[in-house]
């Protein structure tokens, strides 16, 4: 199995946790955000803080990445990340219906489910990844993580459509019951998409089991291509998440788009990017995409093309009505979608470098990297935007001045992914003999 690496099925299979994955979260971090806003009334900071919280608690990926890379049997890592998820997301739905009539409940309530949200995500979801860079050949990485992140955003389209029906007419009951619903389908759905898939993965070795935690995470930061590599999933991330909260408010305060017409703008810009992850995965799948080099070529143009669409839509911004704004947007999306899952395809093959049953430290260290970007760079873009109209006299420049500087934290992400592959090409793997004195944290 280690060498053949996972067939087409079993990583299809695997996708299927992403979809029950994607799908729990965002029915925690969508639509109980809408709830709380629209229906009870409350404060758009109170949803914004628990879905920054649940950012937060996924500081503890590299530890549970580290929990599985000891273990024999990624499986119960990702069962029992699953589990922890679908608790939080009923305990969210049911926190949402007491907030409003008991503040002090709801809020207590509220905060322990984001928490089992994020620890939930960080557990079934690093295990998920370091098992798929155990399992697929280097010539299917990419197309792996198109696979599984096309698939991720099925279940959040799917999810997100029938809760959306299913909700109304709205009442707290109803909603408890969706969150039910999904929670329990998403659960079960992982649970049979990865059972039996490790059966003839080699688990990790005796000296690996015994290695603690600190001495994994500073062995990971001893490989200055595994340690630049952080640096850049923090960076191309942070560019990445800084634009998705102020595209639309961009449509409708420059471009004086409908909320169904910026929401339309919002969708070309989602079709861009899964149009980019197909690409990349059928591409590099078409060409033999077998290397690092190829994928970090994809993950370098994907970064410079987003920088180049985000100019040109700083550009439309001093132009207003009448600029062909859709175009452009999915111009974004799509160089998004390129480098997005050659990033990931990249993580697969980095994952290994440092030897066998280290994947999950390593994937834990990128993804608590990928969490601090997402909470930072939201906040970092609308923040932006908001001193940007407050000081210039008209929005657009404000957007201009946004753009402008994602623009170049992207070019910036695209000229660390090129030493990336420059990076410890001479360095040997990390040495973890001296740090077997004693077990670790998890």
């Amino acid at each position: 199995m280690r060498e053949a690496g996972f067939g087409w099925p079993t990583i299809v299979r695997l996708g299927l946790v992403q979809s029950a994955l994607g799908g729990v979260v965002a029915l925690c971090t969508s639509t109980l955000n809408r709830v709380m806003v629209v229906e009870y009334a409350l404060p758009a900071v109170l949803p914004a803080a628990l879905v920054a919280l649940h950012y937060a608690v996924q500081l503890s990926r590299p530890a549970w990445g580290h929990g599985s890379d000891r273990g024999a049997r990624r499986t119960p890592w990702i069962v029992g990340g699953m589990a922890l998820l679908a608790l939080g997301a009923v305990l969210a739905a049911f926190a949402t219906t007491r907030i409003a009539g008991s503040p002090g409940t709801g809020l207590v309530l509220g905060v322990t489910a984001f928490v089992m949200i994020g620890g939930g995500v960080g557990a079934a979801g690093t295990s998920l990844l370091a098992l798929m860079a155990a399992g697929v050949a280097p010539a299917r990485r990419g197309a792996a993580a198109s696979i599984a992140w096309i698939m991720m955003i099925f279940g959040i389209v799917l999810t997100a459509t029938v809760a959306g029906k299913v909700l109304d007419p709205f009442s707290p009951a109803r909603l408890v019951m969706v969150a039910g619903g999904v929670a329990a389908a998403a659960f079960a759905l992982a649970t049979l998409a990865v059972w039996g898939v490790e059966r003839g993965v080699q688990a990790a070795t005796p000296s690996v089991a015994k290695v603690d935690f600190r001495a994994a995470v500073a062995g990971v930061w001893a490989d200055p291509k595994a340690r630049l590599f952080t640096i850049f999933v923090f960076v191309s991330m942070l560019a990445y998440s800084a634009q998705e909260l102020i595209l639309e408010p961009f449509a409708g305060l420059v471009f004086r788009l409908t909320p169904g017409q910026s929401a339309s703008i919002s969708a070309m810009q989602h079709g861009g990017v899964l149009l980019g992850m197909i690409l990349v995965g059928v591409l590099g799948n078409a060409l033999g995409t077998r290397s690092e080099a190829s994928l970090r070529q994809w993950t370098v143009a994907g970064c410079v093309g987003s920088a180049l669409a985000l100019g040109v839509l700083a550009l439309g911004a001093s132009r207003g009505p009448g600029w062909p704004l859709a175009p452009m947007v999915f111009v974004l999306g799509f160089a998004n979608g390129m480098f997005a899952v050659a990033a990931i395809g990249s993580m697969m093959a980095l994952a290994g470098a440092g030897g066998r049953g280290h994947e999950g430290v390593r994937m834990g260290l990128w993804g608590g990297a990928q969490a601090i970007a997402f909470a930072v760079g939201g906040f970092l873009g609308a923040t932006g935007v908001d001193a940007g109209r407050h000081a210039f006299a008209a929005s657009s420049s404000a957007f201009i001045l946004v753009f402008g500087l994602e623009a170049a934290v992207f070019l910036t992400a695209a000229l660390i992914a090129r030493r990336v592959g420059r990076a410890g090409e001479t360095a040997p793997a990390p040495d973890y003999s001296a740090d077997l004195a004693f077990e670790g944290s998890i």
